[in-house]
């Protein structure tokens, strides 16, 4: 599998993405600066978490209209898997590549902790190496991080089958307590309708191996690969 990182002004956990691709892939990733206007074939598109162009007008906002989102907006719309890690999910709904908006947390505060979430189908390219069901431990690390959509736009997801994952007790269960910023029905991660697009608030590259004190992060990038290899 051949994935390119989109880096951004601001970008922090690109590197992290980088490792966690080129252990799960075994070939390095290409680095693509935001400027890019074009890039080489790959099977894969990640946009890492961070403060890309530092968060200024809305998380994400000035990221959509660069160079090398127009390509990656491009090549989603052909069918080329796109990965959207925190910032990355913010600027994936910023490009209209997902539904609903990233709003600051409920408790206007950045949190930054381990969180449990609960994959709603292991019927998709980035989660198949997972059960449906189980239930992750997964850090996060935003202050806009609070998914919101209308009524019209909940219903399709929940039709569609694309909530990818929701913030869950470490049981399991739905629960307010277990949710960390106020998103919508607990939800953390969703799809596109084709499920060639994921977004998602919690870091899995940051406990992808043990090293760094966990790995429920890696079937991601595990699943990816089985996949797209």
């Amino acid at each position: 599998m051949k994935a390119a990182v989109i880096v951004f002004p601001g970008s922090n956990c690109d590197r992290d993405v980088q490792v966690a691709l080129r252990q799960a892939a075994g070939r390095e990733p290409v680095m693509v600066w935001h400027k890019e206007a074009d890039f080489e074939e790959v099977d894969l598109i990640v946009l890492p978490g961070g403060f890309s162009y530092g968060d200024y007008l809305r998380c994400g906002a000035m990221a959509a209209k660069s160079p090398a989102m127009k390509e990656v907006v491009a090549r989603a719309k052909k069918g080329v898997p796109v990965l959207g890690i925190c910032n990355g999910f913010q600027v994936l709904t910023e490009c209209g590549l997902l539904p609903g908006v990233l709003m600051r947390n409920a408790n206007l505060k950045f949190v930054c902790r381990d969180v449990h979430i609960r994959v709603e189908t292991s019927q998709s390219l980035f989660t198949s190496k997972y059960e449906g069901g189980q239930t992750l431990r997964i850090p996060v690390a935003h202050h806009d991080g609070n998914y919101v959509i209308d009524a019209a736009g909940l219903q399709e997801l929940e039709a569609n089958n694309q909530i990818a994952f929701r913030y869950v007790a470490a049981d399991g269960d739905l629960s307010d307590d277990a949710n960390p910023n106020g998103s919508l029905e607990n939800i953390a991660g969703i799809y596109n309708k084709e499920k060639t697009v994921l977004g998602l608030m919690p870091h899995p590259e940051r406990l992808a191996d043990p090293a760094l004190g966990g790995s429920d992060g890696r079937g991601i990038f595990d699943s990816l690969v089985a996949t797209l290899a």
